[in-house]
């Protein structure tokens, strides 16, 4: 059986990036740009320890590696020695990404392909356990470790590592899928009355009957389970095995009657032929019911759990304690106004309120879902915004008030607990919202020590033994690389990787200064400039509208919008200035601003530009007549009300992937912040772009993905077909037939970029 070996990792041959010898210098163009992974690399990501916690299995790719190439896996030593890439059948025996950890910490157990593998920590090999047509998925270890369940066919399975045994514990069928049939079947009454006259007649019907009857007695003594026959509509979303193994969790949803899901062409396909994507429904239609049914594995009888609200609610899995007697979940009310902690009795099937949580506009924060058990497995940690900041909370299992564990005014990002239970790990933006790092803090609460120490961003792991950080860190100006570091403040980190390709470093890439500015309610708003020393009074500017609505670019780490970033110092160094701004409902900033745009996107948020662009006017000496903005999904639909209500602050914009007309987007995202478009009618209508299309003044370009999945390439063709109805024609559009919402082929990224650089050229020159 193969193996690799963390301890003894042979050295690969590898260049690491980072001098740049007699390389060219960078030139600085849209094509250039746009290459991106090509030139800046590809992050390495979901890092792993071994066993010994001496190496780091993570994922990499090199520049030169083609955009669609599968991530291969790396091992590297904590050192910094040894680095090299796994082959194909090292990968696949090698420690996996995801899965799950035996209780006494010497095995995974994970999916490949589909099938169950079993990965021994000690002996550093890997066992394949199942090979089905059907797909296995979601495996666990049992609280003993002596078998692992798992799910296959809406089913839910255990394996037995002693001697391979497999026991399915439930018998759960779809509406279109037949069950055993019942060899009592009753029939009506008449025909009953025939029955039992022809068995009282005739001795060989006689003989069949009890044939049949020791049959079915047999097969109701090797499985008296009773199946589980689920609706038309139905299907199983995930299934759980309680400690005690009695118990199945199962999580059911339930298609809304009569709703409807859009559609997206594909024009580009293999077979030549336009092909229909299944997308999702959109907003206000009926959504999926989703219940908690509790199956005894032993007789497969169904309690259904009863969350002791009247409204309908979605149920997290469970959280079971330690010694698993006691399990505590979230319920969450379908408007997302409402959420519930909540203990539950896996014998009847009741819960009770441990702690409730009200917004009057939505319930969310970074951690929103953390759940886990303190030490004493009698009290729960959970996160909350209740002083208008996500921090961490512990309430006791039995009842009583929650204690707050952390607070000031910045968030926890993240949590995790160590191995004893007596640690946090924590990951948070404590002290400067532009800035991310790990901390530790004693359960029971006390002093945070800040771990990391460079400035930026830090995503850490502790190693196995506890004594080692690997940590993914990033800086504005500096892509995303795996260090390691010792598990104590103020020790010095180990740089292991190096991403991006030579010619990178040969350019010196802006640090872009964050300042802020003070909004027309008096807030002061972060935002990042890009302004050369030299730029002139009266000269044009540029404000970026980053996406998500709830997302942060005003920061000190390596951005998800790096290529605009390189856009930035490109369009700084054809005189524009440029700014972009975390804006209300950006996230960071605690639950005011993340809730500020409640009931009306493009209302305060939109402000924020505008008051922005006065800023560059009144402090930079920027024209206030040659002011473009741009930016992509949500910074597209902020781009469309900015051009359309407010055509005498912006000259121009580029719309990249724009929502419309919020009608049309998703419910999940959507009526959380607007509710639903039958009854909050005038939420939709003040946030809906297209209504206030007839204001279109300056030049506006619209780009848009056509296999978009998110937001629908409908957006803009309605749009479209508006400005027409409208003889706008200070319009452009530009469609890409293989994107979706997120772009890959860096030809599309290049001709759209031009495109942009275009629209500013002509109109802000």
């Amino acid at each position: 059986m193969m193996h690799v070996r963390a301890a003894s990792v042979a050295a690969g041959v590898f260049l690491l990036a980072g001098s740049i010898g007699a390389q060219k210098p960078f030139e600085l163009t849209i094509d250039n740009i746009m290459r991106g992974p090509g030139l800046v690399g590809y992050p390495p990501s979901a890092p792993r320890w071994s066993a010994d916690s001496k190496a780091i299995y993570f994922d990499w790719k090199q520049p030169s590696d083609p955009v669609l190439k599968p991530v291969d896996t790396y091992i590297v030593n904590r050192d910094g020695s040894g680095l090299r890439k796994l082959t194909e059948d090292e990968a696949r025996l090698a420690l996996p990404n995801g899965g799950d950890e035996s209780k006494d910490h010497s095995k995974t157990v994970f999916v490949r392909g589909g099938d169950l593998y079993l990965y021994d920590r000690a002996t550093l090999t890997t066992r394949r356990l199942t090979k089905t047509a059907d797909i296995e998925q979601d495996p666990h270890f049992t609280r003993d470790d002596r078998h692992i369940w798992y799910t296959r066919a809406n089913n839910l399975y255990l394996f037995s590592l002693a001697d391979g045994f497999i026991d399915e514990l439930t018998d759960i069928y779809l509406a279109d899928q037949k069950p055993p049939p019942k060899l009592d079947k009753k029939g009506t009454e008449s025909q009953e009355v025939v029955k039992k006259e022809e068995r009282e007649l005739l001795d060989v019907v006689q003989q069949r009957a009890a044939v049949k009857e020791e049959e079915e007695a047999r097969k109701k003594r090797d499985n008296p389970r009773k199946p589980m026959l689920l609706e038309a509509r139905q299907k199983v979303n995930w299934l759980a095995l309680s400690p005690d193994e009695k118990t199945v969790i199962a999580s059911i949803s339930e298609a809304g009657k009569d709703t409807k899901k859009a559609i997206v062409p594909n024009f580009v396909t293999e077979s030549g032929y336009t092909e229909d994507i299944e997308s999702r429904n959109k907003v206000g239609d009926v959504q999926n019911r989703v219940r908690m049914a509790l199956i005894g594995a032993a007789d497969g009888g169904v309690k259904w759990v009863d969350s002791g609200q009247k409204k309908d609610v979605a149920l997290s899995r469970p959280e079971w304690s330690e010694d698993g007697t006691r399990a505590v979940l979230f319920a969450r009310a379908t408007d997302n106004k409402n959420r519930w902690l909540l203990t539950l009795d896996p014998a009847t099937g009741k819960t009770r309120v441990l702690v409730a949580q009200h917004d009057d506009a939505w319930l969310d924060g970074p951690g929103s879902s953390t759940l886990g058990w303190m030490k004493s497995d009698r009290d729960v940690f959970f996160q909350s915004e209740r002083d208008g900041y996500s921090h961490l909370y512990t309430v006791p299992y039995d009842g009583g008030d929650p204690k707050q564990l952390t607070e000031g005014k910045w968030e926890i990002l993240s949590v995790k607990v160590s191995r004893d239970k007596s640690t946090f790990y924590l990951t948070s933006n404590k002290g400067d919202p532009a800035e991310v790092h790990f901390y530790s803090m004693p359960a029971a609460g006390g002093p945070m020590t800040r771990l990391t120490t460079m400035p930026g961003n830090h995503r850490a792991l502790v190693s196995p033994d506890e004594q080692w950080i690997a940590d993914i860190y990033s800086y504005t100006t500096k892509p995303p690389e795996l260090f390691s570091m010792e598990n104590r403040a103020g020790a010095g980190e180990k740089k292991l990787t190096s991403s991006p390709s030579p010619e990178f470093w040969s350019y010196p890439w802006l640090d872009a200064p964050i300042t802020h500015f003070q909004a027309r309610d008096g807030v002061e708003i972060p935002t990042r400039i890009y302004k050369a020393s030299n730029f002139p009074r009266g000269g044009p500017a540029v404000i970026f509208v980053h996406g998500a609505g709830y997302l942060q670019n005003v920061h000190r780490w390596w951005s998800m919008y790096y290529r605009e970033l390189m856009f930035h110092n490109f369009l700084m160094q054809h005189g524009y200035l440029v700014i972009d701004v975390d804006y209300r409902g950006s996230a960071g900033y605690g639950r005011d601003w993340r809730t500020a745009i409640y009931r009306h996107m493009g209302g305060v948020d939109l402000d924020d530009q505008v008051d922005a662009a006065k800023w560059l006017v009144s402090q930079h000496g920027v024209d206030a007549k040659r002011i473009g903005i741009y930016g992509g999904s949500y910074g597209g639909f902020i781009t469309l009300m900015a051009m359309f209500t407010q055509p005498d602050v912006f000259a121009a914009g580029a719309a990249l992937r724009p929502v419309t007309d919020w009608a049309h987007y998703n419910n999940g995202y959507t009526s959380d912040i607007l509710n639903t478009p039958q009854k909050d009618a005038e939420a939709y209508r003040q946030s809906s772009p297209i209504f206030f299309a007839p204001g279109l003044k300056g030049a506006l370009l619209i780009c848009h993905g056509m296999v978009d999945t998110n937001v629908h390439f409908q957006d803009t063709v309605r749009l479209v077909q508006k400005l027409i109805e409208l003889r706008k024609t200070n319009w452009d559009v530009a469609f890409y037939p293989v994107e979706d919402h997120g772009f890959v082929q860096p030809t599309s990224w290049a001709d759209e970029y031009k495109r942009i650089f275009a629209l500013f050229e002509k109109n802000l020159k």
